[in-house]
């Protein structure tokens, strides 16, 4: 993991890293509950990418495209994609 990645990962869950590119890490949030439709095996989902060089983080597009620069401070244990409120909705966090 990034040595400044923020999150710890949430109960029953794990993070692993595979390289992307180069300089590009692709985070994955690894479930650890077992499902039958792929024949019991963990399922995983991308949290986000992190460039080794700039030491930026970027949300995901999808699992193999990589999307805009986001601050890691905006994000949750579960998603790197940036939550877009209303000035209401902000009223209520």
């Amino acid at each position: 993991m990034p040595p400044d990645f923020p999150h710890d990962p949430p109960p029953g869950y794990s993070y692993e890293t595979q390289l992307f590119r180069t300089n590009v890490l692709s985070i994955w949030l690894r479930s650890h509950s077992t499902y039958c439709y792929n024949g019991g095996n963990t399922v995983a989902t991308i949290w986000g990418f992190y460039d080794i060089n700039t030491k930026k983080y970027f949300a995901p597009i999808n699992s193999t495209r990589k999307g805009n620069s986001i601050d890691v401070n905006n994000t949750t244990a579960y998603s790197s994609m940036q939550i877009e409120l209303t000035p209401l909705e902000k009223c209520f966090l």
